[in-house]
């Protein structure tokens, strides 16, 4: 009996690790879990690094007032100067705001993110925020469980898809615990990142999703991110107001992102030492904080102010500009921490100045500022993103509100599509571009270059000597019915090639053809393949030829072995087109 039920469980076992779909779903729970006390750990770490240099955890729009000038201004310059320092020394990758980072590993390196990135950027970004720096913490924690994730991936050995998946996986887990929104992790992982809504991606990252929560819950309860007010409409034709909401808010997120990239063109065009960059920026970062310290840090105490009409108007029109500033110059300066808090941030304040101007104009069919700024905040998100359904979802999720969603679903689609329009990349992809590394363009690439030729080229050969005399070359072209034909050597080595239109001069002319030989007419400046050659390497060679086949030699004898044409080339292109955007995952 204990024999049958062991056996029973060594075939279920074996089943399992089989099953590539069922065996990547342990390690996605284990990197939720990991990813959950990521994120726990690093928002514990910012407030250890505030009180460390404020000595104050607390939002700082509490104790701001009491603080000394100096230590205003001097502590985001120190903060700079190590956040610098362990950037240059530590992980280059920590430097900026990571999602860029992460979808540069996921569709280039396979999914590869090297493990000191994840701890040096928990430390780089802790440091940045808790000195001042006005930057997020999403975009930190997706790379940290990013990290998690390619770290567990490469340790288990599994494949290319479930390498990404796993990256994902950690991506979600990070936004999850973030905001206490599951769903807007999972979105995010598979909208932004991974580009594929398909069930074999779709399952790990959700349990990564739900076990990052459930972490965090743990820790923090089962509290939003933000105070969040009732939503309200007042009248049916307030919906069509929202409209011009979400194109005010695609405006300002090119706005923002143009500046972002501005700043850091800027500070890298200062001739100063890289380490005094991070300085500078922390220093002018305090002067603004001297006067508006709403825009420290993540911001999620000025958010709140304005979700509950709490602040002045003029200061919601000039937040929206000094929060913009402040996180161009800690980013652009070399500090690290994300770019979608700040996004949030900005969103709630153009929101909250759009509904004072709105409700002052129609104030009998308009609800107050709060709600405006609650929908704007995920219309900038949408904006700067490109990423519409992650935006609906994380504000959706976070008010469990349904009349919220008609106004959100509108203003976010239009904010994207003006957004879209104006600019080419969003807040992330941008970063890339401007490396010269475009990742619809390079992740085909990159599948074509570990696509091998031998998987492709035929083996079909219409080969001759090379003394064979033109009119038995004319009758092998008619008898084969060829295009080319190769020439060989005594040694069976390829000499050249030739093509009909090669003997086509010769056809009408009143010469002795038998004393021209196949030597003679052949093309002897040839573009040889090896099988181990890539799908793209041959590309090049085609389109440079321009050649509309090409032969294929064994990289020991040099003997001809094949031929790779050119419709296998476009019958390789289309397959490895669809892999990269297809995203399936292999047959289990």
């Amino acid at each position: 009996m204990w024999k049958s039920f062991s056996d029973k469980m060594g075939q279920m076992a074996t089943s399992l690790r089989s099953n590539q779909h069922m065996a990547i779903l342990p390690p996605a729970i284990l990197i939720g879990i990991l990813g959950g006390y990521g994120a726990v750990l690093f928002r514990f770490a910012i407030r250890a690094f505030q009180e460390l240099f404020y000595g104050n955890p607390e939002d700082i729009l509490t104790f701001a007032a009491g603080l000394p000038w100096w230590v205003v201004v001097g502590m985001p310059a120190l903060g700079g100067l190590i956040v610098g320092l362990l950037v240059k020394y530590g992980a280059p990758e920590a430097k900026g705001h990571g999602v860029p980072e992460v979808m540069e590993a996921i569709v280039l390196k396979g999914g590869r993110i090297r493990k000191r990135v994840a701890l040096v950027k928990i430390l780089a970004s802790a440091i940045c925020i808790g000195s001042g720096g006005s930057v997020g913490r999403e975009g930190p924690i997706v790379q940290i469980g990013s990290g998690v994730g390619s770290t567990l991936g490469l340790l288990l050995r599994v494949g290319p898809f479930q390498q990404k998946t796993l990256v994902g996986c950690g991506a979600a887990a990070g936004i999850a615990a973030t905001f206490n929104a599951p769903i807007a992790g999972v979105l995010f992982a598979l909208e932004v990142l991974l580009g594929d809504f398909g069930l074999t991606s779709f399952s790990p990252v959700v349990l990564s999703s739900v076990m990052a929560t459930v972490i965090s819950r743990h820790y923090f309860g089962d509290f939003p991110a933000f105070v969040i007010p009732a939503y309200t409409i007042s009248s049916i034709w307030e919906y069509f107001i929202y409209p011009f909401l979400g194109i005010a808010s695609g405006l300002v997120a090119v706005f923002f992102v143009t500046t972002l990239y501005k700043a850091e063109d800027l500070f890298d065009a200062l001739k100063i030492p890289s380490l005094a960059k991070p300085v500078l920026g922390g220093l002018m970062m305090g002067t603004i904080l001297l006067y508006f310290p709403q825009v420290f840090g993540v911001g999620y105490g000025a958010i709140n102010l304005a979700l509950v009409d709490q602040m002045a108007v003029w200061l919601f029109f000039a937040l929206i500009l000094l929060k913009i500033l402040a996180t161009s110059i800690t980013i652009g300066s070399g500090g690290s921490g994300g770019v979608f808090a700040p996004s949030l941030f900005i969103g709630a304040m153009v929101g909250a100045s759009f509904g004072c101007i709105a409700h002052a104009l129609f104030p009998g069919i308009t609800s107050g500022p709060e709600a405006y700024a609650l929908v704007a905040m995920g219309a900038l998100v949408a904006g700067t993103t490109h990423a519409p359904i992650t935006a609906i979802l994380i504000i959706f999720e976070m008010t469990n509100d349904y009349k919220i969603i008609l106004p959100l679903m509108t203003s976010c689609i239009i904010s994207t599509v003006v957004a879209s329009a104006l600019k080419t990349g969003n807040i992330y992809t941008l970063k890339l571009l401007r490396r010269g590394v475009d990742l619809q363009r390079d992740a085909t690439q990159s599948q074509l270059r570990s696509m091998p030729i031998r998987d492709y080229m035929g083996d079909k050969l219409e080969t001759i000597s090379e003394d064979m005399p033109l009119p038995q070359i004319i009758d092998t072209f008619r008898d084969q019915n060829a295009s080319y034909l190769h020439v060989l050597n005594s040694q069976s080595e390829l000499t050249g090639i030739i093509s009909f239109r090669d003997i086509r001069p010769y056809l009408g002319q009143n010469i002795q053809k038998e004393c021209i030989s196949a030597r003679d007419v052949a093309t002897t400046k040839l573009a040889v393949l090896m099988p181990g050659d890539s799908v793209f390497t041959a590309m090049q060679i085609m389109s440079d030829g321009p050649y509309s086949q090409l032969p294929v030699l064994d990289p020991d004898t040099k003997k001809l072995i094949g031929t790779l044409r050119e419709t296998d080339v476009l019958a390789a292109y289309d397959k490895g087109v669809f892999r990269h955007g297809a995203q399936k995952a292999p047959a289990s």
